[in-house]
């Protein structure tokens, strides 16, 4: 039994985020992925869950085959909007019975459209407590560096997510373009009374248009500097991706200066950018 929270004692850890396929061309393209990082010997992986569960059976198949096949542990995300107390249950059994003892706990999107979700919960805080009824499983949950968009204010966001915290073993962050958007979080959590590790995620873009959409989704802030660098590759596919490994590289070496308790780095379900960034940093696995 490998739990992350372990891990992250004795880090730094680094770990990788895959999401669940949608064509048996995508299966195809992550699992050829999963190969080429595993030789960098990860500590765990983890495995995003679609929008209302929309990808649950495809993200638990993926968690369990990672977590059968190699040596390191997968993390499946779980989101409790618009799913029954039973549903959840029968998942965490699930994975339970196959081995899997970490777990990300979110929140899930409401519907766009503002309808009704229905399901039992609401709170990434709830599923939480039910997570840790079913078993004393590892449990991660969600922090924003910039603030929820959903928070009223920075104030109540923080006293939320400390909150949070104090049922949860760690926090894993939606990517931030600056570093010192972490160091505030930990620190203002560091003020109330909150000592939970709190690991960073990185994501080396790969494409202009797509980045900045999630970034205006995830109230994440693109500073000048790097808009302009985006303008100049926007047209170039293959520019763009450098640009974000290099956009990357210079997050992580920032980060490990801070002696932060791991590095999570989306792999958008390929290889090539995170080994780039690696070879970037000369970290050798072996």
């Amino acid at each position: 039994m490998t739990r992350i929270s372990d891990l992250l004692a004795a880090g730094p850890t680094w770990s990788f985020e895959f999401f669940p396929p949608k064509t048996p061309e995508g299966a195809t393209s992550l699992r050829a992925a999963v190969d080429e990082l595993a030789t960098l010997a990860p500590d765990f992986v983890s495995v995003t869950y679609g929008a209302g569960g929309s990808t649950r059976s495809t993200t638990r198949d993926v968690v369990v085959e990672i977590n059968t096949n190699r040596a390191f542990p997968a993390m499946p995300h779980l989101t409790c909007v618009g799913h029954t107390r039973a549903e959840l249950v029968d998942l965490l059994e699930d994975y339970r019975a196959h081995g899997i003892h970490n777990v990300l706990a979110l929140a899930g999107d409401p519907p766009a459209d503002g309808s009704d979700p229905g399901g039992d919960y609401t709170y990434a805080s709830e599923l939480v407590e039910l997570v840790h009824e079913v078993d004393h499983f590892t449990v991660a949950v969600a922090a924003f560096p910039e603030v929820h968009p959903r928070s009223p204010d920075r104030a109540s966001d923080r006293r939320y997510l400390a909150a949070k915290l104090a049922g949860a073993d760690f926090a894993m962050t939606q990517f931030f373009w600056e570093v010192d958007h972490y160091r505030r979080l930990v620190e203002e959590l560091g003020e109330l009374g909150c000592d939970t590790p709190i690991l960073p995620g990185v994501m080396p873009f790969v494409n202009v248009a797509g980045a900045r959409r999630m970034s205006a989704m995830n109230n994440t802030h693109i500073p000048d500097s790097l808009q302009e660098r985006m303008d100049e590759v926007a047209d170039d596919p293959e520019a763009t991706r450098k640009l974000g490994v290099t956009v990357a590289t210079e997050l992580v070496a920032e980060l490990l200066e801070d002696d932060v308790c791991g590095i999570h780095l989306y792999a958008l379900n390929r290889a090539n950018s995170i080994l780039e960034i690696y070879d970037n940093l000369g970290i050798n696995p072996a």
